[in-house]
């Protein structure tokens, strides 16, 4: 067990490291981007059920993309448990939450589960999506989810990058951040 804490706080440092490495724009080792004011790029996920999720299904309404490192790490629960809190604050803004990780679907089920989580968090396990947005990053050999965020519009623009994430406080920056957005 102290091997594997070892290896979950090198994780948490090298997602740490590599968000401080960050600016407005991601960026994956092949030069893959997105930016503010394009459209985003769509994709099909599995989600903690093994249920298919569109991006292009949610056209109508905001998107929040939360990209995150590792299931069950200590930044990640603090993350996905700060948006389970301050959910109901984020849907009243006609807000959808998605979280992404290259982990399983088993593996965000438990997490999930655990969590109580109240939300959908999709698999990346073929790291398409986190190449795609720039967030697909490696660490001591394994592919991981850098910590970033991205907001996008109801007609499927990307608002506003985040590539420098404090996990515990993020849901509230995400809510200020829609609710300034909306009032342009």
């Amino acid at each position: 067990m102290k091997g594997f804490k070892r290896v979950v706080v090198l994780i948490e440092i090298a997602a740490f490291v590599v968000l401080a490495l960050g600016a407005n724009t991601f960026a994956d080792a092949s030069g893959l981007k997105v930016k503010e004011g394009e459209v985003a790029p769509d994709f099909t996920l599995s989600d903690q059920s093994g249920e298919a999720v569109r991006l292009a299904a949610f056209r109508g309404q905001w998107v929040v993309l939360y990209f995150y490192p590792k299931d069950d790490t200590p930044g990640c629960t603090k993350e996905a448990c700060s948006f389970r809190d301050n959910m109901v604050s984020i849907q009243q803004l006609d807000a959808k939450v998605l979280g992404v990780s290259v982990d399983s679907v088993a593996s965000h089920k438990k997490f999930a589960e655990k969590h109580h989580l109240n939300f959908q968090i999709l698999s990346d396990d073929r790291h398409v999506v986190t190449s795609a947005y720039g967030a697909l990053t490696s660490f001591m050999g394994m592919k991981l989810a850098r910590r970033s965020t991205v907001i996008i519009d109801p007609e499927g623009v990307i608002q506003k990058l985040f590539s420098s994430v404090d996990p515990e406080d993020h849901a509230l920056e995400i809510h200020k951040t829609l609710v300034a957005l909306k009032r342009k």
